[in-house]
């Protein structure tokens, strides 16, 4: 653990990590996997959203309870792959805005190529959460951060399900602001830039192509 670098140690995510690298689970299983994960880390990546008090009514008595405080946060899904965070999150925080931008990865270079980006209004005002599976290189995952401090966003984390080291150390050489959650921190990256052990491609594995 560091200022940096979040690691979920919490053992249902770790258990549900285990099931999801398992090259024999099957795509519904690892889809709702995913989604139930997300939950999971949804609940630590949220810790810093600020709170105020309303005075409500229980059936006992008034009280000032605590409530969400400010604009509603933003999720934003790094595409494809991320929109398997993005569901499971969503269940727990309906009221999100969201987010998406598309990046591609260049298979010779492993440099990302936007393709597209849409994204809520007010980022300066919002908690934003960028949202993908892998940190692998880093070099999509820095590219997409570059797009949302370029759209004002000033608080934001980013939120994966594994991390290469390779990844943490691009982010943070390029996004030093920019708190890194995770449920796991693997080995290295393979000459093809895929996380070792990993779990293969996320994109793939969710929707079931190659």
């Amino acid at each position: 653990m560091t200022d940096h670098l979040t690691i979920v140690d919490h053992p249902l995510v770790q258990h549900k990590l285990t099931l999801m690298r398992d090259k024999d689970t099957s795509t519904a299983v690892f889809r709702q996997l995913l989604r139930e994960i997300s939950q999971l880390l949804a609940y630590e990546v949220t810790r810093p959203l600020k709170m105020t008090t309303r005075r409500i009514e229980t059936p006992l008595t008034e009280m000032d309870a605590p409530v969400l405080d400010g604009r509603k946060l933003a999720l934003v899904s790094i595409l494809r792959a991320g929109n398997g965070l993005l569901d499971g999150m969503l269940d727990l925080i309906p009221s999100a805005r969201v987010g998406f931008v598309g990046l591609y990865r260049d298979e010779e270079t492993l440099k990302p190529i936007q393709y597209y980006c849409k994204l809520p209004g007010e980022l300066d005002e919002r908690l934003v959460i960028a949202v993908d599976p892998m940190l692998a290189t880093g070099n999509s995952s820095a590219a997409a951060i570059d797009l949302l401090k370029e759209a004002g966003a000033t608080n934001i984390r980013f939120l994966c399900l594994l991390a290469a080291p390779e990844g943490v150390a691009r982010m943070k050489e390029a996004h030093p602001d920019v708190p890194v959650v995770t449920a796991a921190l693997d080995e290295r990256l393979n000459e093809l830039g895929y996380i070792v052990p990993g779990l293969g491609d996320a994109g793939d594995r969710m929707f079931g192509t190659k």
